[in-house]
């Protein structure tokens, strides 16, 4: 694996990350996720995510500072609702990262952003992100049928919640947010 999975940072993308984000992509689990295909449209993407508007979006960076992974909060909205997504790289998964990436995610978005309620939804057929969410105590809301669709195909989503009451287990291992 080669990664220092002690600590973990959660910070802005930067530009010098776009080669490893574009290999991130290259996946066959990560081919659907924001149409990132080279150098060219990781450093787009990079850009775009950068300044949001109504969003967060962090690399979550190892303890020697490689981006391994993705978790991020986006559409806020007026009632103080935010979309939560995530995403590891294969090296890592089934490590924890995701889950300890997502409850610092909640806990920042809750205390220190000020929102109520964090939503996300994940495939059916992702098993293992649907342990991520349940690890960073998203309670499952129900099945919205035909929800997604990928190269012709649609999916059914299962939604998760959090709110601000509801608790929250901290990280399994140090991660440290940098804004």
């Amino acid at each position: 694996m080669g990664y220092a999975l002690g600590e973990l940072g959660l910070r802005r993308w930067r530009t010098g990350d776009a080669l490893r984000l574009a290999a991130a992509h290259a996946d066959p689990e990560m081919v659907s996720q924001g149409g990132i295909v080279d150098r060219a449209s990781a450093v787009d993407w990079i850009g775009r995510v950068a300044d949001l508007d109504n969003g967060h979006v962090y690399a979550v960076a190892d303890a020697d500072d490689h981006p391994i992974g993705c978790v991020a909060v986006t559409n806020i909205d007026r009632h103080r609702v935010g979309w939560t997504w995530y995403w590891t790289l294969a090296d890592v998964r089934g490590h924890g990262v995701a889950r300890d990436a997502l409850r610092a995610l909640a806990g920042w978005a809750h205390e220190q952003a000020g929102l109520y309620r964090l939503e996300l939804g994940h495939q059916l057929n992702n098993p293992a992100s649907c342990a991520v969410a349940a690890g960073a105590g998203f309670l499952s809301e129900g099945i919205e049928r035909q929800r997604l669709a990928f190269d012709g195909t649609r999916y059914d989503v299962e939604r998760h919640a959090r709110l601000i009451t509801d608790p929250l287990t901290p990280p399994q291992r140090p991660v440290r947010i940098t804004d």
